[in-house]
């Protein structure tokens, strides 16, 4: 197991940790070491079965792509939400083609007529994360109705001065892939330029300085917790699925563009800077707390954040950019932890955390707890899944240096 060099703050901070997992209850006596088996990773047709087990349980479930998700209000079911199930969905379909899921993707956009929740002139990146399968799908068939609206919305953002649109980070991870798709079809500069624009201000320029903190490798999910906003444990909030959406961003974006695409450099140190802050905070249990840096904050086990993480660390394994040795013991607790204890017998997937935008929201998260999307939590899943799967069966034998 891997086992971070602990000193300074970092030393103070996972023993900080340590005490609160103590204190809630969560640290059991076994867990300081890790089994023989927590970081063997399952076979190929363990991971397939798995996944779609857990997929065939939603699409079951929402025979009809179309229909109206009601919670607490009526929303359109191409939402954020369903959206990021579906590039769940697609990523699972790129190894196991099953036509069943082109057509349920398929099916989901022409009831939508592929558009976007507030027309072409909407600005909202939770609102475009949908156009990331609807180009996904043109690129597969290229009809030009998949395309039209979407390419619609992100032209109108490309054509005005406006950059403080991202001013929460899960709006990178559903909008940068947007701008990055449409660089990489139409080999135009100017989807990868403005896409920097709006992360470099969400970046440096929400909240007074920034999103970002380049001390910690993290990202505050808003204005509303930079400094001086504190956990009840006196630390920064970084809330887990929203660094998780960074991470996800990043890859999906460095997935895309060309070696030579402006700013790709900017995105890869990104992506080095969060993988070196993860590790050490992992739960003894394989997971990561809500809170990443209190885990008596709603600590407990969670699975969204945790699958985008295990996304990223996987993916950057299989692109030579993390080394192995270090992260395949976490990614493999990680995953086989949420397998063994977050996946009911019907696919079910428990300890996902509801909507929301910090650790007390949408709680309490157990094993039955249902959030009030099950969609997303699914999507995280299979994007987390199906590297893992292409991992298995190709890993890499080095890192880049």
């Amino acid at each position: 197991m891997y086992t971070p060099l602990l000193t300074g703050p970092m030393t103070r901070r996972i023993f900080g940790q340590t005490l609160g997992l103590l204190s809630a209850g969560l640290l059991l006596p076994g867990w300081a070491v890790a089994a023989p088996q927590a970081a063997k990773l399952p076979r190929k047709k363990d991971l397939l079965k798995t996944m779609t087990l857990a997929n065939d349980y939603f699409m079951q479930k929402w025979p009809d792509p179309g229909k109206e998700i009601v919670t607490n209000k009526t929303r359109p079911s191409h939402i954020w939400t369903r959206a990021v199930y579906y590039e769940g969905l697609m990523a699972l379909y790129g190894v196991d083609k099953q036509k069943r899921y082109y057509d349920y993707a398929v099916d989901w956009g022409q009831k939508h007529q592929w558009g976007i929740r507030n027309g072409v002139t909407d600005r909202n990146a939770d609102n475009q994360c949908c156009g990331q399968t609807y180009i996904d799908l043109y690129q597969l068939d290229p009809q030009p109705e998949r395309i039209r609206d979407i390419k619609a919305s992100i032209d109108n953002m490309v054509q005005s001065d406006k950059v403080d649109d991202w001013n929460w980070i899960d709006a990178l991870q559903m909008a940068m892939p947007v701008f990055a798709r449409l660089g990489v079809l139409y080999k135009d500069d100017k989807y990868f330029e403005k896409m920097f624009q709006l992360y470099d201000f969400a970046k440096t320029g929400h909240g007074g300085n920034g999103l970002f903190n380049p001390q910690d490798g993290l990202w505050w999910r808003d204005k509303d917790f930079v400094p001086p906003y504190r956990e009840p444990n006196g630390e920064d909030c970084y809330w887990s699925r929203g660094n998780g959406w960074v991470v996800a961003a990043m890859v999906r974006v460095l997935s895309l563009m060309p070696n030579n695409a402006p700013h790709r450099d900017e995105y890869q140190q990104m992506f080095l800077a969060m993988m070196k802050a993860l590790p050490p905070l992992q739960r003894p249990d394989g997971y990561w707390n809500v809170s990443l840096h209190d885990p008596t904050h709603f600590g407990g086990k969670e699975l969204t954040g945790t699958a985008l993480f295990v996304y990223g660390m996987t993916w950057g394994m299989r692109q030579g950019l993390l080394d192995q040795k270090q992260y395949l013991p976490i990614v493999a607790k990680a995953w086989n932890a949420m397998v063994t204890e977050c996946v009911h017998k019907d696919g079910f997937l428990g300890y996902v955390q509801g909507t929301g935008k910090e650790p007390k929201d949408s709680q309490p998260v157990t094993y039955d707890s249902k959030p009030d999307f099950e969609d997303y939590g699914l999507g995280c899943f299979l994007l987390a899944g199906t590297e893992l799967y292409k991992f298995v069966d190709n890993p890499p034998v080095t890192a880049k240096s």
